[in-house]
C-alpha cells in the first residue's frame, strides 16, 4: 500500500488480465482491501476500437470509466499506436496542434520548458488531450505496467496524453509479483525503479552472454531476487526447483530469474535482456529476440511480430502479423487490387512495403545489421489467446508459434 499511493474506496479498477497473472491477482487484492470497485473486461474489448467490439458499441473503458488500470506493455503500445494513427488520419491543423502540444509537454517533462507546467498545461489538456483520455474512459489517474519492459516512448506518451502517473513494476510469479517498482511521479524513463521493501536484488555474471557485474559504466548480469516474497519452488518439480532456487549460507532464498539487468547509479534497475531470448548465429553474433521485436513492432504495418534466429544460419527471419487497417489504407493509395487481406499479404509489392517499414524502424533503434531480419512472412490472422499463440497478457508463445508456422519458417530459410 505504501508503493501505490492514495488508492481508496472511490477508485474504480478495470480488470482484464486473468487471475492466473500474478500482477492481476495482487492488484485485485489491493482494490478489495481498500473497498474500491472492480469492473471486468478483456484485452479484446478494452476500447471502442478493439477487435471484438461490434461497430457502434462501446468498449469496457468507456462504459466503466475506471480510475486505475494495471496494464502490460503490449496493451499500452496498442493504445499509443491507435491514437497516433487517428492523429495521422485527421492530418492538417489537428495533427500540427497535437504535435505542438506533445512537444511542449515533452519539454516540460524533460525539464527544458517550465512554462508548460502551469496554465499552458491546463490548456493543452483541455483542447488537445481531453479527447485522447476518453480512449480509456477519461478518468484514468494511475497506471501500473508490468509483465515486460515498457518502452520510454510509450511511457512518455501515457504521461503526456493521459495526464496519468504510470509506475513500472518488475517481478515474477515465483516472487509473488515483488521485485522492483518505480514511483508513479518518476520523471525518468527506461527503468523499473529500486527493489521493493520485501525484496533483495543482486546481479550475477553471465559470461556466455557477455554480461558482468564489473561492466562499466553500470554493472550488468542475471537478476537474482531474494526475500520473504520468494516462493518455495515449483509444485512436484524438484529438478526445476533445484535449478532456479538456491539458499545461501545466511539462509536467504534466491530465485534466479533468467532476466538480464543493470543497476543505475541511483539504485534503479533496468531490464536489458533475457537469457532464453538470446540466440547465437552461425558466425558467433548474439541476437536478442525480444529487443529486436520491440523495435520492429513500431512499424504502422505491424500488429505483432516474432523474430526467429536459427543457430545454423547467419541471418534472422521474422513472422509479421499485419495491421489490416494500415495495410488496406496503403493498398488503397497505391490502387492495388485484391480480393481479401490474405491475397494482399501474398503480393510481392506488399511484402516490400512492409519490409522497408520494419527496416526503417530497426535502423531508428540502431540495431546491428545481423539483428535485422533478412526475410519476412506476412500473416493476416491475428494471434490471440484463444489461438494459443499469445498469453492472456498478449506476450507471444515462441514455441507454439514455431510449431504452428514450422513450414513458413523453413521456407524463409530455404528460399
Amino acid at each position: 500500500m505504501g508503493i501505490i499511493p492514495k488508492v481508496g474506496k472511490n477508485d474504480i479498477y478495470l480488470a482484464y488480465l486473468p487471475m492466473a497473472h500474478v500482477l492481476e491477482l495482487v492488484a485485485e487484492h489491493i482494490i478489495v482491501a481498500v473497498g474500491g470497485a472492480i469492473g471486468y473486461g478483456s484485452p479484446l474489448t478494452l476500447t471502442d476500437t478493439s477487435n471484438k467490439i461490434k461497430k457502434g458499441t462501446k468498449g469496457d473503458a468507456t462504459v466503466l470509466l475506471p480510475t486505475l488500470l494495471a496494464a502490460v506493455p503490449a496493451i499500452l503500445d496498442r493504445v499509443r499506436h491507435g491514437v497516433l494513427k487517428q492523429v495521422d488520419t485527421k492530418g492538417g491543423l489537428s495533427k500540427k496542434l497535437f504535435n505542438l502540444a506533445y512537444e511542449r509537454r515533452l519539454q516540460a517533462l524533460n525539464g527544458s520548458w517550465f512554462g508548460a507546467w502551469g496554465l499552458e498545461r491546463i490548456l493543452w489538456n483541455l483542447f488537445v488531450f481531453r479527447k485522447i483520455r476518453k480512449v480509456l474512459g477519461g478518468h484514468i489517474r494511475l497506471m501500473l505496467s508490468g509483465g515486460a519492459p515498457l518502452s520510454a516512448d510509450t511511457q512518455r506518451f501515457i504521461n503526456i496524453c493521459f495526464s496519468a502517473g504510470i509506475g513500472q513494476g518488475y517481478g515474477l510469479t515465483e516472487t509473488c509479483a515483488g521485485g522492483a517498482f518505480s514511483d508513479f511521479d518518476e520523471s525518468s524513463v527506461g527503468h523499473v525503479g529500486p527493489p521493493v521493501p520485501s525484496s533483495y536484488i543482486k546481479l550475477i555474471d553471465w559470461p556466455e552472454g557477455g554480461y558482468s557485474i564489473h561492466d562499466s559504466p553500470m554493472p550488468r548480469g542475471e537478476i537474482v531476487i531474494g526475500g520473504t516474497n520468494v516462493t518455495l519452488g515449483y509444485f512436484k518439480n524438484e529438478e526445476k526447483t533445484r535449478e532456479s532456487y538456491k539458499v545461501d549460507e545466511r539462509g536467504v532464498r534466491w530465485f534466479y530469474t533468467g532476466d538480464i539487468g543493470r543497476f543505475h547509479a541511483d539504485g534503479c534497475l533496468e531490464i536489458i535482456d533475457r537469457k532464453k531470448d538470446i540466440v547465437k548465429l552461425q558466425h558467433g553474433e548474439y541476437v536478442s529476440l525480444g529487443k529486436v521485436e520491440a523495435a520492429l513492432i513500431g512499424s504502422p504495418y505491424v500488429d505483432n511480430v516474432m523474430l526467429h534466429a536459427d543457430p545454423f544460419h547467419s541471418y534472422c527471419v521474422a513472422l509479421v502479423v499485419v495491421s489490416h487497417e494500415a495495410l488496406e489504407k496503403w493498398a488503397s493509395k497505391q490502387g492495388t487490387t485484391y480480393s481479401d487481406i490474405s491475397e494482399l499479404c501474398m503480393k510481392e509489392e506488399t511484402v516490400k512495403e512492409v519490409y522497408a517499414s520494419i527496416v526503417k524502424e530497426a535502423k531508428n533503434s540502431r540495431l546491428e545489421k545481423f539483428e535485422i531480419p533478412a526475410k519476412i512472412k506476412l500473416l493476416c490472422n491475428p494471434w490471440t489467446p484463444e489461438s494459443g499463440l499469445v498469453t492472456a497478457a498478449l506476450k507471444i508463445k515462441r514455441e507454439s508459434i514455431r510449431k504452428t508456422y514450422d513450414n513458413e519458417l523453413k521456407e524463409l530459410y530455404s528460399s
